[in-house]
């Protein structure tokens, strides 16, 4: 037996989906990570070997040439270290776009994980509705079979027909093929929470009977559209995109500024080709310094790259606008839903309570000889619809509680 609570605290364990998401936030995190460490020097340091053939020396009219001798033996040894100190603003977009990246994959797999605690919501009521359809029907294919038993004991008085046996018998096979389908429907149902929930095969879940013992907060339209602002993913995603926009724009704009870093070097050299004759020694040399860099076709290329990041922020700033309107609906829309689902609650158990004492009567009256069999039957299929429909009526109030708590995502 599993509440509500641990179908969803599983489902954080188990889905897949979930955990899927919560890898990319993980993978997020890193890139994070990585964009700080653009703050940190660069270094870089080689190392080579290398054969020197002799060299052939002409005059500059490729006359008078002669052999020079060279030292076979060359090395390169070179450190190099640069550390920006300006660079227009592009290494603290990058980390500012890197922060909300990860603030974004942290709303992707909580939306990831309301949608999954949606859908096993549907998967719990709907198995929750189906083993009590099973009870109703079961409680009325003993009804059914007491009244047959009853023709039975009238017939042999001589004061029942044969034929109203058989057509209370056809009722109640009508009854065993819809009780097997539910039944049925029900085994779908659970293996699919189980499959979902990745539990063992052959788990039968069976829902908490105090289901619809739990208190429903009936609260006002306007307090659900205040918890779906601040809430809803779906909003803070579409916000977070405007500052995304933002911090690209910037970054295209770094692009039209110099790029400022301080620079050191060691080299160690050997030998010295650039005498003749050469000289074969090590020359050691290292430098310090600033260096700054532009990049001049920026002038003419990158001022599209910024009017296009503008026109990026104008259009997430659009579909913020749209979300808000779009949520505004969806709340509003299934609020009405929700209040419905109270009606119809009421008006199925005031149908329920008609239809008992309407088939308590029928069956009185049919027993002295007072009404027909067909009398009868319309009642029985009536207070099998009642019930039926009280059933839903009751996971429809617990559902549409639930579906309005997904859509302000608190669920």
């Amino acid at each position: 037996m599993l509440g509500i609570n641990e179908i969803f605290r599983l489902a954080d364990e188990n889905s897949q989906s979930i955990r899927t998401y919560k890898t990319g936030k993980e993978a997020a995190d890193e890139a994070l990570k990585a964009a700080k460490s653009e703050r940190l020097p660069d270094i870089g340091a080689s190392l080579s070997f290398s054969y020197l053939g002799n060299g052939y020396l002409w005059d500059r009219d490729f006359t008078n040439g002669q052999n020079i001798p060279m030292p076979h033996f060359g090395n390169n040894f070179a450190l190099e270290a640069q550390q920006v100190i300006y660079a227009g603003g592009a290494i603290n977009s990058g980390i500012a776009l890197a922060e909300l990246g990860q603030k974004m994959s942290e709303l992707d797999w909580q939306k990831n994980r309301q949608e999954i605690r949606f859908l096993l919501t549907g998967y719990y009521l709907d198995l929750y509705k189906l083993n009590n359809q099973i009870q109703v029907l079961q409680k009325n294919l003993d009804l059914t079979e007491q009244v047959i038993r009853n023709m039975k004991a009238r017939r042999t008085q001589g004061t029942a027909l044969k034929n109203d046996i058989t057509r209370y018998e056809l009722q109640k096979e009508t009854l065993k093929l819809q009780l097997a389908k539910v039944q049925d429907a029900c085994k779908i149902m659970n293996h699919q929470l189980v499959t979902t929930l990745h539990l063992p095969v052959g788990t039968e879940i069976i829902p908490d009977s105090t289901l619809l013992e739990e208190e429903v907060k009936a609260l006002a339209e306007n307090d659900w559209q205040q918890l779906a602002t601040q809430s809803n993913v779906g909003l803070q995603q579409a916000q977070l995109a405007v500052k995304m926009n933002e911090q690209k724009a910037k970054l295209e704009r770094s692009e039209l500024l110099p790029k400022i870093a301080l620079v050191a070097g060691e080299h160690l050299d050997g030998p010295i080709t650039i005498e003749v004759p050469v000289l074969n020694n090590n020359f050691n040399y290292w430098y310090v310094g600033v260096g700054i860099k532009y990049n001049l076709s920026s002038l003419f290329k990158n001022n599209k790259k910024v009017r296009q990041a503008k026109l990026n922020i104008q259009k997430s700033q659009e579909e913020y606008i749209l979300a808000q309107e779009q949520v505004e609906n969806g709340v509003q829309a299934n609020y009405v839903n929700f209040l419905t689902s109270f009606t119809d609650l009421r008006t199925q158990e005031k149908s329920v309570e008609l239809a008992d004492q309407n088939y308590s009567v029928t069956s009185n009256r049919y027993k002295n000889d007072l009404a027909l069999l067909t009398d009868m039957l319309d009642a029985s299929n009536m207070k099998l619809s009642a019930d039926l429909a009280l059933v839903n009526a009751r996971i429809n109030v617990i559902y549409s509680y639930y579906k309005m708590k997904y859509i302000t995502h608190t669920l």
